[in-house]
C-alpha cells in the first residue's frame, strides 16, 4: 500500500494540505505501507524554492516523514511528454488551435445564452488541409483529451461511497499541456502529469481534499486512455471557517509555519487536526499522540461534512500538551525564545524552577516568554499594581519587610525563611497579611495578576532582585 502528498510550493505548507498528509500518513501506518512525497513544482512562475522548504520543515515538525526519496515532478516531464504523444498517435488526444479571443468569444455567448462554460469541441476533428491552415498561419496549439460526452465514470471512494459522472460533466475535452509550436508538445498540466507520476511512483491510494472530486472524473479517464493501473479514491471534508466557508488566508493564520510562530506545539496540532474530521473511536480520548491514532485509523470514520475550525478546542488541546511536558521538555522549547531576546540565563536549575512556576498556566509556548519577562526585565508599573501601592499602609509593610530581609541570610533557597520573614514583617507593623501580600506582588511584577507569590519571590531573589524591587517602590 502506498499513498502520496503532492503540494504545489506556491505558498507556505496550509493546514489543509497538512490534515491531508496526516491522513495519508495515518492509514500508511496503519496499513504498514508507504507514505511518500512529491513536490509538484511544475508552475515555473509560481513555485518558490522557499516554499518547498518551508512544506519539507512543516512536515518534519509534524512529525509527517515520508518513507522514500523525495519527487521532484518537475524531473518527470519526458514522461509526461511521452504520455501526451502516446494519446495523440493513438487519436485519444488532438491539437486545438483555438486562440483565446475565439474562445472569450464562446464563452461570452454561453454566458448570453445561459449556459454552463464549457469547450464545444471545435477543433476535435479538423482536417489536415484546416490544420494546415492554421499552421500557415502561425498558430500555436494546446494539446486536447478527447471525452465523450455519453461515457460513465464510476468509482468507489473510500470515503464517500459510489461516485458517478458523466463525460458531459467535464466541460468538453480537456487540455492537457500548453500553447506550443504545431510541431511541439508545450507544458503538461495538472490532470494528465498526476496521473503519470501517481503510476510511475506506484500509488495504490490517492487521499486528498473533496475539492479534487472533479479532477478524479478525468484523471480516471485518463488512466484508462493510457492503459494505467487506476488506485483507489478518498476524498475527505474540507476545514471551513466559522461561517462554513473553505479556510482561507481571509481568515487569518493557517499555515503549519505561523501556528508554530504563535506557539503551537507539533503534537497539538497533528491531534487536533485529526478531529478535523475524523470521529474518534468509542471509549477513545480526543487528547492522542498520531501513534497512538495510526494503530486504529480508518476511513469509516472520516466524516463527509466539512469540519469547522475551532481555535478554542486547538487551544485546550495545546495548553493539555504543554502541562503534560517534563520541566525539561518545556524548558527546551522556551529557552530559545529567552535567548531570542537576549536575556541572560541563569543556572539550569534555576531556569527549570521558572519553567515549573509558569508552565500550569500556559497555552502557547510563546506565553512563556512574556510570562518570563518580569524575572529578566525590570517591570513595567501596570495601573492595578500602582493602585495597591497608593493602598494606605502598603509601603509602611514593604519598608518593614525590607528592614527584617536585611538582618535575615536570604538567598530564595528555602520558601520557609521567605514565610518567616513575611510573618514577622506582619507582625511588626500590624498589616494584614493580604495587603502585605499584595504589595509584594506589585512591587515585583508590576502589576496584581502572576504565578504563585512564593514562588516568584524565591526565583527573583536567587538572581538578586528582590530587595531592588521592594526598595524602588517605597
Amino acid at each position: 500500500m502506498r499513498v502520496r502528498l503532492a503540494p504545489s510550493p506556491t505558498g507556505s505548507l496550509h493546514i489543509g494540505t497538512a490534515r491531508t498528509a496526516l491522513f495519508n500518513w495515518l492509514f500508511a501506518k496503519h496499513e504498514e505501507g508507504k507514505f511518500l512525497l512529491r513536490i509538484e513544482d511544475t508552475d515555473k512562475e509560481r513555485s518558490k524554492p522557499e516554499f518547498t522548504q518551508n512544506i519539507l520543515e512543516g512536515l518534519e515538525w509534524l512529525g509527517l516523514q515520508w518513507d522514500e526519496h523525495l519527487v521532484l515532478q518537475s524531473e518527470c516531464i519526458n514522461n509526461h511528454r511521452a504520455a501526451i504523444q502516446s494519446l495523440l498517435d493513438r487519436g485519444l488526444a488532438y491539437r486545438c488551435y483555438a486562440n483565446e479571443s475565439e474562445l472569450e468569444a464562446m464563452r461570452e455567448a454561453q454566458k448570453a445564452n445561459n449556459q454552463a462554460p464549457r469547450y464545444d469541441n471545435r477543433h476535435r476533428n479538423l482536417s489536415a488541409d484546416e490544420e494546415s491552415a492554421f499552421i500557415a498561419e502561425g498558430r500555436t496549439s494546446v494539446v486536447r483529451f478527447r471525452i465523450d460526452n455519453d461515457k460513465p465514470i464510476a468509482w468507489n471512494d473510500l470515503i464517500r461511497g459510489p461516485m458517478l459522472w458523466r463525460g458531459a460533466d467535464l466541460g468538453g475535452d480537456m487540455v492537457i499541456s500548453r500553447r506550443a509550436p504545431s510541431n511541439e508538445i508545450g507544458d503538461p498540466l495538472y490532470n494528465l502529469v498526476v496521473v503519470v507520476d501517481d503510476a510511475s511512483m506506484r500509488i495504490t491510494h490517492v487521499i486528498r481534499g473533496e475539492d479534487h472530486i472533479a479532477n478524479t472524473a478525468k484523471q480516471l479517464l485518463l488512466y484508462e486512455a493510457l492503459e494505467l493501473k487506476i488506485p483507489i479514491f478518498a476524498h475527505t471534508p474540507l476545514i471551513l471557517n466559522s461561517e462554513g466557508r473553505k479556510l482561507s488566508k481571509r481568515d487569518g493564520v493557517t499555515s503549519i509555519s505561523d501556528f508554530k510562530a504563535m506557539g503551537y506545539t507539533s503534537e497539538a496540532m497533528t491531534n487536533y487536526m485529526t478531529l478535523l474530521g475524523w470521529s474518534v473511536i468509542e471509549g477513545m480520548n480526543e487528547r492522542f499522540t498520531i501513534h497512538e491514532v495510526a494503530k486504529v485509523f480508518s476511513f469509516e470514520r472520516v466524516n463527509k461534512a466539512g469540519a469547522k475550525f475551532d481555535w478554542d478546542k486547538l487551544n485546550w488541546i495545546n495548553s493539555q500538551v504543554i502541562h503534560a511536558y517534563s520541566s525539561e521538555s518545556l524548558l527546551n522549547e522556551i529557552s530559545p525564545h529567552w535567548i531570542e531576546e537576549g536575556w541572560e540565563l541563569p543556572n539550569h536549575e534555576w531556569c527549570i524552577a521558572l519553567i515549573e512556576l509558569i508552565q500550569p498556566s500556559l497555552t502557547l509556548i510563546k506565553e512563556g516568554v512574556e510570562q518570563s519577562r518580569p524575572f529578566f526585565e525590570e517591570p513595567i508599573l501596570e495601573t492595578d499594581g500602582q493602585k495597591q501601592l497608593e493602598v494606605e499602609g502598603a509601603r509602611k509593610a514593604l519598608k518593614a519587610l525590607i528592614d527584617q530581609l536585611e538582618i535575615t541570610d536570604w538567598d530564595g533557597l528555602e520558601i520557609n525563611i521567605a514565610k518567616e520573614v513575611l510573618a514577622i514583617a506582619i507582625e511588626k507593623t500590624g498589616a494584614k497579611k493580604g495587603l502585605m501580600m499584595k504589595s509584594i506582588r506589585a512591587a515585583l511584577l508590576g502589576r496584581m495578576k502572576g504565578p504563585d507569590l512564593l514562588t516568584t519571590w524565591s526565583l527573583l531573589a536567587r538572581v538578586g532582585k528582590d530587595r531592588d524591587r521592594l526598595r524602588s517602590c517605597l
